[in-house]
């Protein structure tokens, strides 16, 4: 019985959590041939105070304007 943990910073509507728990259980039945039944994934919302992204809190490094990619990739 697949268990699958997603964690994603607070903000996301009802709607997209429920499209991602639809798309992992479809990659498990795809991919590893599990039954939909038997497929667990559990959305945890972490408050962006307390994630760190980039050597920072998560909420100050989106406040900070952030460079543009000067190589135009």
């Amino acid at each position: 019985m697949p268990y699958v943990n997603v964690r994603i910073t607070e903000g996301a509507t009802r709607g997209q959590k429920a499209a991602v728990i639809a798309d992992v259980t479809r990659a498990l039945v795809e991919h590893r041939g599990k039954k939909p039944e038997h497929c667990h994934v559990v959305i945890d919302e972490v408050a962006e105070a307390n994630w760190g992204f980039a050597g920072q809190l998560t909420d100050d490094w989106k406040r900070e304007p952030q460079a543009e990619d000067a190589g135009g990739s």
